[in-house]
């Protein structure tokens, strides 16, 4: 679903001349050193496309063609394979990344728009918008082995570091449903405030993070329990609130920080992991997103819709350092760490 936007914040753009400076700060936070080597995976929902950057250089190394309106996008655990979520396809396309070729199509259930592999590397669950189900598929044959009815619109798809508990967010009902793996079954259906988009573990699986789009939070879950421990909401001065719109939710694996894109407000949101206190907003581009981290954690990256680029973060100085031209409308991001 896409959602309603506000004039945007002037976007940061690399000028033309600038890139030698960028090349020395780059070196200085580790871009291009050699055993930091990492490779950016962009979805372009208008362009049919997905973007591939080079860490070394954060340069468009290649293009690939995909299935209509890619959205989600993950990895396999060995990086060899890319996932993604050809919506207007109806299906989930297995892309080879040493080729770029788009080697099958997997069967997904309509409309898929989020999805999370578990932790061993199948099966895949997939958000199923317009069917208010999540297929679970066995990637290697290609078989759905269930389909778990939940609420209306299903988006946001998180899953625990012990891979036993799945939770789907739905758009509409305003629940996230937390779904033991085993049974694929519904076991706890947990009230947030209206347009649940992502729902984000913390790394020892205590906590969940869900962000709430049209309401404006984030709702800090303790997943012993499943009761809301903290809502945490969002002022930025000069940004009207209806404008303030989480979405994309990175914690670091130490729990020291936490990141949140805020859509139409163009602002990424930073927070003490341990508090919850929002600690800063930095300007990045229009219609900020989704988000993803270099597999050190040093750097953030942000897929930025209408401003057409991402923007990428220095997580240890809490800064914007560049912004990179893609494709129309980026809407994923994935790492791989090679």
């Amino acid at each position: 679903m896409q959602t309603r936007l506000t004039p945007p914040a002037r976007p940061l753009v690399s000028r033309p001349g600038t890139f030698p400076a960028f090349i020395a700060l780059a070196v200085g936070l580790g871009f291009a050193a050699e055993a930091a080597a990492f490779t950016i995976y962009v979805s372009n929902e208008k362009d049919n496309t997905v973007t591939v950057l080079d860490s070394g250089t954060l340069e468009m190394k290649a293009t690939w063609k995909v299935g209509r309106r890619p959205r989600g996008v993950t990895l396999s655990n060995d990086g060899s394979l890319l996932f993604v979520c050809a919506s207007d396809d109806n299906r989930v396309d297995v892309v080879d990344t040493a080729t770029g070729k788009v080697l099958r199509s997997l069967r997904s259930g309509p409309d898929p728009e989020q999805f999370i592999l578990h932790p061993s590397g199948n099966p895949l669950y997939i958000a199923n918008e317009d069917d208010s189900q999540v297929t679970v598929l066995d990637v290697e044959k290609n078989r759905v082995i269930a389909e778990v009815p939940v609420g209306v619109e299903p988006e946001g798809m998180g899953i625990s570091p012990d891979g036993k508990i799945l939770v789907n967010t739905s758009e509409t009902t305003n629940m996230a449903h937390f779904i033991d793996t085993d049974s694929l079954k519904v076991v706890e259906n947990v009230l947030v405030d209206a347009r649940p988009r992502v729902a984000e573990f913390t790394a020892d699986g205590k906590k969940l993070w869900v962000s709430a789009e049209i309401g404006g939070t984030v709702a800090i879950i303790d997943v012993a329990t499943r009761q809301v421990e903290k809502k945490v909401g969002f002022k930025i001065p000069g940004i009207p609130d209806d404008a303030i719109q989480p979405v994309g939710i990175r914690i670091t694996r130490d729990g020291s920080r936490a990141f949140v894109a805020l859509g139409p407000a163009n602002r990424v949101a930073v927070l003490d992991g341990k508090t919850h206190e929002v600690l800063s907003y930095l300007p990045v581009g229009q219609r900020v997103w989704q988000l993803a981290f270099s597999p050190d954690e040093k750097l953030l990256f942000t897929t930025n819709g209408t401003s057409n680029d991402i923007s990428v973060i220095d997580v240890p100085s809490a800064k914007v350092v560049r912004s990179v031209k893609v494709g129309r409308l980026p809407w994923g991001v994935v790492v791989s760490p090679k």
